[in-house]
């Protein structure tokens, strides 16, 4: 989607995209602002996330998922209400919700809880004949630190078990998992990952502008990035294709050392 023609922006891959995916982050937008921000952002959108249990408490949570479906958006329920079904032993009725709601992409996470890693990549498994599954990967406890080569064990063992994408885990702040306390990236995790998991299947999470900039600066336009403010897209947008003050040169520069 643009307006007019420039030379030097990089080429973002089409939607559908497997990709460069936009993960959005809804934390509690009435229907109306759901049709303001879609009507502005859709090119921009690939996936949304009902964050946490806020599917549990929106009103007309219907209808606004029928206005995300009239832009062929798919929606999830974020990984902290699957865990709260799981933690009640309510795993099927969690299927059968998804199922009710038309919901065909589902988050298995267990930054909240303590889920053996056999039985998370068992409930992977269980649900990949209902949809896309996107698994979580890191602890939302920030005193929780995992060494490197088991999120790639992790992130490897729930790939096989039948998700599409694994999520490299930050919450809503950006500031666990991924990320120091001060939301700084923990730069040596990052690309030892990705020294044995394909970029593209992982989406980092990444609310915050410099945070965004690292993994385009890292990966490129077409990084997966999760839990975007919807507020966000189009800002973000310009940063992945050179628009924007933070990446003005980034393919400039590349051209010119071509």
């Amino acid at each position: 989607m643009m307006n007019f023609t420039m030379s030097n922006i990089p080429e973002r891959n089409k939607k559908p995209r497997q990709s460069g995916l936009t993960m959005v982050m809804d934390k509690g937008l009435s229907i109306q602002q759901v049709k303001d921000f879609l009507s502005v952002a859709h090119p921009h959108v690939d996936i949304i996330k009902l964050g946490f249990g806020t599917s549990f408490v929106t009103p007309g949570l219907r209808e606004k998922l029928e206005v995300y479906r009239s832009y062929d958006i798919p929606v999830y329920f974020g990984g902290t209400l699957f865990e709260a079904f799981f933690i009640r032993n309510q795993f099927d009725d969690y299927i059968a919700v998804c199922k009710d709601f038309g919901i065909s992409y589902m988050e298995v996470s267990d930054g909240s809880i303590t889920i053996p890693h056999t039985e998370k990549c068992k409930c992977i498994e269980k649900l990949t004949p209902h949809g896309i599954v996107l698994s979580e990967v890191g602890s939302k406890d920030a005193a929780h630190i995992i060494p490197p080569y088991k999120w790639i064990e992790l992130m490897k063992a729930e790939i096989e078990a039948g998700s599409t994408y694994v999520i490299a885990e930050a919450r809503e702040a950006g500031n666990v998992g991924i990320y120091r306390g001060s939301g700084e990236v923990r730069e040596g995790l990052v690309q030892e990952i990705l020294t044995q998991i394909s970029a593209e299947k992982i989406i980092w999470e990444a609310p915050q502008k410099a945070q965004q900039l690292y993994f385009i600066n890292l990966v490129g336009c077409n990084v997966n990035l999760g839990n975007i403010a919807p507020i966000e897209v189009i800002s973000l947008e310009t940063m992945r294709i050179g628009l924007r003050g933070d990446t003005f040169h980034l393919y400039l520069d590349k051209e010119a050392n071509d």
